[in-house]
This record gives C-alpha cells, structure tokens and sequence, in this order.
C-alpha cells in the first residue's frame, strides 16, 4: 500500500495564495497605469487607489504592490509638490536593468535612466552616487560594451563627457534643435529658411503693380507758363495779354510735338494692400507652407521653430507684425522699396539682400525716408506732402 502524501500546512497554502493575489494584482495595477496616461504622467497614492485594483481599498496592501513593482523597475517613485508618486516604466526598459550585472552597474545605468533625454555629465554621475573615478569608469565602459549607454555631445556643454540611454533620442535642449547639425549651428540652413519666409511673407502682403506707381503724371496736362514779353523798354515788366498768351502757346505747340511734362518709366513695383486685409499670413501658415514646400524634408519644424525665425525678421526690421480683426499676421516693411526679385533666388550678397534698405542718413530719419508709399505721394493724389501728418509729428507741432 502507497504511503499517504503529506497534507500541505495552511500556513505554506496562505503564502501560496497571497503571492498569487500579489501577481494578479501587479499585473492588473500596471495596466491601469498604462490606460491612464503615458510613461510621464505621475499618479499619487489616492489616483492609484481610485483604479479600484486593490480590495477594500487597503493601502497596506496597496505599498506591497508598489514596492514589488518598484523592484522589478516598473514603476519609478518621485517625489512630487503633493508628496510621493509614481510613474510606470515601459517592460521593455525595465528588462535593461537585468542585464546589469552588479550593484555599480544598475546604479550608474539608473542615474543616466533618470537623466532623460537632455543626458548627465559623468562628474555628476560621481558627486550623485558618491563613487569612486576608477569604478564609475569601469561601469561606464560596461554599459557602453553592452550596449546600455552612449556618449553624446550637448551644445549647452561642449566640452563635457555627457551620457544618454543608447535608445533615447537627444532633447531639443541638448542638441539645439533643428539649427544645429552635428552640434554646430547650421547658418546656411537658417539663412535659406529665412530667406524662403521672407519672399513668401512678400507674396501675400504685397501686389505686384506691372505698371508706374504715380502713373497718373502721365495723364497731366502741360500747363503754359506765365511770361513776360522780351523787347525794349517800354516793353519791359509788362505782362502779355490774353491775346498774346494764347497766340504764343498756339506758335510753341507747332514748333514741337514735346509734351511738356514726360511720362514716367513703366516698372513693377510692389505695393502695399489696402488698409482692412485680413489675409497676413500667421505663424501656422507660414509653417504650414514650409512643410509642404518640401526644403525640410529631413527636419521636422513646428509653429515654435518658425516663430523664432520670424522673430529674427522682425529685430531685422525686415518684417513687422500687424493684428486684424484678431487675427496676428505679418507683413513687409517699406512694400514699394522691395525688391521684385525673389530673396531666395539670389546667389550673391549677404543677409540684407532683397530687404528694406537700411537707415545710415539723415534723410532716411525723415517721414519720406521711412514712407511706406513714398512713390504714391504726389500734390493731387491720396498722398502728398501738404497732407501728411507724419511731417506735423515729426516736426513736434502736434
């Protein structure tokens, strides 16, 4: 007859269940906590317990589950302004941690891990952790070897050894964003963007005008000019008559066909748009426009990159910002001195090429100098300068 088994102690039964519960439980909390946000959101004790996970909502339990999940680097405690909480950890990078093989090892790959994306200097790597040159060394080339780790170059600090998670992409902050290459400010790039904004900024605040910006001289009439007649003394200081005036202007317009006044030179000329428009491109067309344009194919550059390029025009003075109706766009400075070529197309010259020309008289300190329709002012027109109210402010009798 088989000896009968022995009968399992409820003791050993208890532990059995609990560590079973425990696994279930981990395994259901975690899952909350990836439905409920993502790896950066942080979650307190009462946002934790509001998962209904843990029975009766027992927080003893509760710190058993979040130190086991701790311990398998899963969750990562924080001290936050209300106090204690935690953030969940992809499985993937928590299984990282077992492939360091000593105590060193998971401290140097941890405090890197922390670090994120903007990377840790090695010398604080060492004043953290309190460890010594040669160990922190020797853990360094070891996560490197495996593959853990990688050093890269941060613009802020060019001359520091800094380290980053071989599978984390450097921040902004780091690497300079779109305006560096290979930790070097790319000048060429930047120039040609601004360049490409500029001409685009002038296509849409502008209008082409094929023919002469005042060519309503053209249609003016010569006027005869008042005379005296020339011929001895008793002549003399006496002004014509009638008569006489109209018969010599008859003589003069025989003798030549010379119009008295000449017709100026039909150029294109960029003018500026009535006052009103509401269609000043804004920063999310301007960008929406360079995406599409394909010249940043391999960048990826959002409303935040373009403004600070439009910033740059704007200190530049070769653009201004103008509101209507609410809506914040942007425009040329000084439209009829534009050139009609586009900015972008030039090979030669610097960066103020196919710009406003720049203030270095004292003429230009002047309202023409700085008159947006200087070539639109004449005695007759919308503009002239015995209307203009910029002479009355600038010459302080406002």
């Amino acid at each position: 007859m088989a000896p009968t088994p022995p009968a399992a102690s409820p003791s050993a039964a208890t532990t059995s269940s609990t560590d079973s519960k425990m696994e279930v439980w981990k395994e259901t909390l975690y899952d909350h906590f990836q439905k409920a946000g993502d790896e950066n959101q942080l979650f307190t004790q009462y946002d934790i317990l509001d998962f209904d996970v843990i029975p009766n909502r027992d927080t003893v339990t509760l710190l058993k589950v979040l130190q086991s999940l701790t311990n398998d680097r899963l969750l990562i405690a924080v001290s936050s302004q209300t106090g204690l909480a935690w953030r969940w950890r992809s499985v993937e990078d928590a299984e990282k941690y077992k492939l360091c093989s000593t105590d060193e090892q998971r401290m140097v790959y941890g405090a890197i891990d922390e670090a994120g994306g903007d990377g840790i200097w090695s010398k604080s790597i060492q004043n953290r952790l309190n460890m010594h040159d040669s160990v922190l060394k020797t853990a360094l080339k070891q996560l490197q070897g495996k593959g853990l780790i990688a050093p890269f170059k941060n613009v802020e600090h060019p001359n520091k050894r800094m380290f980053i998670k071989a599978s984390m992409r450097p921040s902004e902050r780091a690497t300079g964003g779109p305006w560096f290459t290979d930790s070097a400010l790319d000048e060429a790039f930047i120039e040609e963007l601004q360049r490409v904004i500029f001409d685009y900024i002038k296509r849409k605040s502008t209008y082409l005008s094929t023919g002469s910006s005042s060519a309503s001289g053209a249609a003016r009439t010569a006027v005869p000019k008042k005379g005296v007649l020339k011929g001895g003394l008793d002549t003399k200081g006496r002004k014509r008559s009638a008569g006489e005036i109209s018969g010599a202007d008859g003589e003069a317009g025989t003798k030549s066909a010379v119009p008295a006044v000449q017709p100026p030179k039909k150029v294109p000329v960029n003018l500026p748009l009535p006052a009103g428009f509401k269609e000043y491109p804004t920063v999310r067309e301007i960008a929406r426009f360079i995406s599409q344009s394909g010249i940043t194919s391999d960048t990826i550059l959002g409303e935040e990159d373009m403004q600070k390029l439009i910033d740059v025009l704007v200190f530049d003075g070769l653009i201004e910002p103008i509101r209507v109706s609410g809506r914040l766009g942007y425009r040329v400075t000084r439209a009829p001195r534009q050139s009609t070529t586009n900015w972008a197309a030039r090979q030669d010259g610097g960066p103020d090429e196919g710009g406003p020309e720049p203030f270095v008289n004292g003429y230009t300190e002047a309202p023409c100098g700085r008159c947006p329709v200087f070539d639109l002012c004449e005695e007759g027109g919308p503009v002239s300068a015995s209307n203009c109210v910029y002479f009355q402010r600038w010459l302080g009798l406002e």
